[in-house]
């Protein structure tokens, strides 16, 4: 069973192009970025925890979030070191670490040295890339 939870989920452009909308599509599978202040949770306060809007996996709990006025959701941690990857990002003429979904490769966004104890680290999400399940909500 192990073996099935570790392997990658992969899918053609298509697959993903049907299963996303173009910005989810944009953001996760081209490594783009919404704009500042635009996109979903960056104001969510429930209780819950955020997974990738391409597989479902589970990311980041509401517990680590916090305002970081970067206008993106920002967390201090994932929600167990294997549920992301960091990849060094040379794009932009910037020296940053993109962080994918372990499961999917989907791209999240970027991890910053500069967030809150006890961490010190910011991982600044994109909200596109990220679907939010309250702990209060019925189902699955």
């Amino acid at each position: 069973m192990a073996d099935d939870m570790s392997r990658k989920i992969e899918k053609n452009d298509s697959e993903w192009r049907e299963k996303l909308t173009p910005e989810q599509y944009a953001v996760t599978r081209e490594a783009g970025t919404e704009r500042a202040f635009t996109g979903p949770w960056v104001n969510e306060h429930r209780d819950g925890t955020y997974k990738c809007v391409c597989c479902g996996a589970p990311l980041f709990r509401s517990e680590t979030k916090y305002e970081s006025g970067s206008g993106w959701p920002s967390f201090y941690e994932p929600i167990d070191k294997g549920s992301v990857e960091e990849h060094a990002d040379d794009s932009h003429n910037m020296r940053r670490t993109e962080v994918v979904c372990a499961t999917c490769d989907a791209h999240l966004g970027h991890v910053f040295p500069d967030g809150p104890r006890p961490t010190g680290l910011r991982y600044c999400m994109n909200g596109t890339a990220l679907d939010f399940k309250p702990d209060d909500a019925s189902g699955d």
